[in-house]
């Protein structure tokens, strides 16, 4: 079963970008510059963040519905990136390398399922996520730090 994975839209996090430092934390936004590669992974590109650029870590709602699972996290949004990240069965960089929780939902918003895989693992959990026809989409998550990391749709 083919599947896409997404970044984030980088339209709601643009007005923050060229802000300076006291406005950013009046608004709760944190700017930083990378001071090592890989370590910081952008949720609009999927991307590592190079060395020396900036990001802005930001608190992100990452599941809207009324229910318990309603979620929001801190993320990192690399400081003017534009295209979001959107392939069709490709594990982008930035979910390569970590230990991800993958969180299927139905269309109410509840969790349906939920299981842990890294690297080559991810394409295979994916599947059997979506074979329960009650799963809606998938939520991508860090799970180290439990961070938002990319949303998965059936292609």
């Amino acid at each position: 079963m083919s599947f896409r994975i997404s970044g984030l839209s980088a339209e709601p996090y643009r007005p923050l970008f060229g802000l300076t430092d006291i406005e950013l934390g009046a608004l709760g936004v944190q700017r930083l510059r990378v001071d090592e590669y890989p370590g910081y992974p952008d949720r609009i590109t999927l991307r590592e963040v190079p060395v020396g650029e900036t990001l802005l870590l930001v608190n992100h709602i990452s599941q809207l519905a009324d229910t318990a699972y309603r979620a929001s996290h801190a993320i990192f949004v690399w400081e003017g990136a534009d295209e979001a990240y959107s392939e069709i069965d490709t594990i982008p960089e930035v979910m390569q390398s970590r230990i991800l929780s993958l969180r299927g939902f139905g269309r109410d918003g509840m969790m349906v399922d939920a299981d842990l895989a890294s690297g080559a693992e991810v394409p295979d959990l994916i599947n059997r996520l979506f074979a329960d026809p009650a799963i809606d989409t998938i939520h991508v998550h860090n799970a180290k730090r439990g961070c938002y990391a990319a949303r998965v749709d059936r292609a």
